[in-house]
């Protein structure tokens, strides 16, 4: 039984014995003590002042004494109002740390026995990604990783958009204006050319309405009748005749771009497990509407169009088949959840795509629901908001969208310029400094889009990011570095801290116990960050992790202390500190520098 568990069932203990009264322990809850006040724990007795029958002051003096006398871990009490603050025996703190410093599994929770499925990523094949599919990607990898350290078995999925008029567009283009022109020849990645046409196409069909505007056609008719759209239009139902010429463009330039996006997710660091092609999935879904029709779940319209009636659920009418017989997008997406489940026999499947699609995803999961899916309960959305930047700080490519390449690029230049400013490569070869930077950059900018809550719209700020002090990736980085080189030290010295004999130490000071306490924490934060599928918690127990370390580390300088019991404790605790760091900074896809 941990030190929260103990309190909690002398709380209950407690109304039991004073109030004759019975409380579930999953009732019961202690928060952090506030830093302006004595104790560790906070007790808050408001809820049970009908159960007492008392003033709050009373009821927390109360269990207070009650603790006091009854649990061995709570030293003392005070109270503020209705907040019971519980101060507890220094030396417990020695017998939590070495429970956690003996954990093998540090952050790895025990395996529940449910698989899950993370979606993200799901890129378009006509474009290269840009900073909005850093985001996701980052959130989606991020999300798996902490999913896994809570036991599920995990499966990172990636569902490409590699069909429909969009990428008919780039293929129209490349044969009017490409001239056999190749990744190589063009010294282009192979998405960035294939984003090249979709750009021009888009310019020339612009002009092309301009022309056909002139000739007295209305803007209306005019963007119908563009040549360059009934050109778009027709190979894409050549496509999906499977004419041989179309198809064969039509792989060659997606096998451009998936050598180009393999690369971007090299540089980005993430992974998939499986990827779904939506040309194989595109038509998977009209057996299901089907299904719908005989269950009663859809109806048909005189048209011949398929419909739910979502009104009972708050919705409206939903289109789920057109009346020619075609698929709308929720017709793929039935079929490819029953395809995952097919695949996976998932128990969760989180599908992590931005927050313009709420609607969408929240008529999925309820059509999925009634049509009686073992997985029905099992949907989520991880729905998340955009990603602005400061005016100006980016430039793109296209000056539209910044480019998930330049901008990655961009913030490992700029970490190789701050980091230089800074002299924190001393001693560093041509090769390390360059992993350094990359190292720093990439960590920036992954933290600073983690540590917000993924619901919220946020500012990206390239040059706050990069900064070594405030709440930012290189100052946990930094940190994790400062804590290797004492144990690099400490070895030096002859300090046996990976088997240390406590038997010295007959107190733990303020500062220490602090930070045993929040290294006690870690676990519950990744199942807190796990049952909310939010990175930004983890984010933030980590920022708190390195404050309270150098908050440790300024109190207590290591290396002046003369007990050897103590010095063994101190650069033990700044082991695991490192090591927590490390763990919790790979949650969120960061390498973290051994040295700087």
């Amino acid at each position: 039984m941990n030190i929260q568990e103990s309190i909690l069932s002398g709380i209950q203990l407690a109304f039991q014995n004073i109030y004759n009264h019975d409380v579930a322990l999953d009732q019961l809850s202690l928060a952090p003590t506030r830093k302006e006040f004595e104790g560790t724990y906070t007790f808050v007795v408001f809820p049970y002042l009908k159960v007492s029958q008392t003033t709050p002051e009373n009821t927390a003096n109360q269990i207070g004494e009650y603790l006091k006398s009854s649990v061995s871990v709570v030293k003392g009490f005070n109270v503020v109002k209705g907040f019971l603050n519980l101060e507890l025996n220094e030396l417990i703190w020695l017998d939590v740390f070495k429970q956690l410093y003996g954990n093998t599994d540090l952050g790895q929770l025990q395996p529940n026995g449910q698989k899950v499925m993370v979606e993200y990523s799901s890129p378009n094949t006509n474009k290269p990604l840009h900073l909005g599919h850093l985001r996701n990607n980052f959130l989606g990898y991020s999300v798996a990783e902490i999913l896994k350290a809570n036991g599920y078995e995990v499966t990172k999925a990636n569902l490409v958009n590699d069909r429909g008029i969009h990428i008919c567009k780039s293929m129209v283009a490349y044969q009017h204006f490409g001239n056999g022109e190749t990744p190589e020849s063009a010294n282009l990645k192979g998405d960035h050319l294939a984003g090249k046409y979709y750009v021009i196409f888009d310019k020339e069909y612009k002009k092309q309405i301009e022309a056909l505007k002139a000739e007295g056609q209305s803007e209306e008719d005019a963007k119908k009748n563009a040549p360059l759209l009934l050109e778009a239009q027709e190979m894409l139902r050549k496509w999906e005749a499977n004419d041989e010429e179309v198809v064969s463009l039509w792989k060659q330039m997606n096998a451009w771009v998936y050598d180009g996006f393999a690369k971007t997710y090299e540089k980005m660091g993430v992974n998939f497990d499986k990827f779904y092609y939506e040309s194989d999935t595109y038509l998977l879904g009209k057996d299901i509407v089907e299904e719908g029709l005989a269950k009663g779940v859809f109806f048909k319209k005189e048209n011949g169009s398929v419909w739910v009636d979502l009104t009972d659920e708050g919705l409206d009418e939903k289109l789920v088949l057109r009346g020619d017989g075609t698929s709308v997008y929720i017709t793929q997406d039935m079929g490819t959840a029953d395809l995952k489940y097919h695949d996976f026999n998932l128990d969760k499947s989180v599908y992590v795509v931005g927050n313009e699609q709420d609607y969408h995803f929240d008529v999925l999961f309820k059509i999925m629901r009634k049509l009686g899916r073992p997985y029905g309960d099992g949907l989520y959305h991880l729905s998340y908001g955009m990603v602005d930047l400061p005016s100006g700080k980016m430039k793109s490519r296209e000056g539209t969208v910044v480019d998930a390449d330049d901008l990655m690029q961009e913030m490992v230049d700029t970490a190789a310029h701050h980091t230089k400013e800074l002299g924190k490569i001393d001693g560093f070869n041509e090769e390390q400094a360059a992993e350094l930077y990359e190292t720093l950059g990439l960590g920036a900018l992954k933290y600073f889009l983690l540590k917000v809550d993924p619901k919220k719209r946020m500012l990206f700020n390239p040059q706050e990011s990069i900064e070594f002090q405030g709440n930012t990736g290189p100052f946990i980085q930094y940190s994790h570095a400062r804590i290797k080189s004492i144990l690099r030290k400490a070895e030096q010295i002859g300090v046996d801290f990976k088997n240390p004999d406590f038997s010295g130490i007959t107190a733990v000071e303020e500062s220490e116990a602090g930070l045993i306490f929040l290294l006690g924490d870690f676990e519950k934060k990744i199942k807190m960050a796990g049952d909310e599928y939010s990175p930004a918690v983890i984010a933030q127990y980590l920022f708190d992790l390195a404050k309270e370390y150098n908050r440790f580390y300024a109190d207590l300088p290591i290396f002046l202390e003369n007990n050897p019991s103590v010095l063994a404790f101190r650069v033990a605790l700044s082991a695991l500190t490192a090591a927590t760091i490390k763990k919790g900074m790979s949650l969120l896809g960061i390498n973290v520098p051994e040295r700087m």
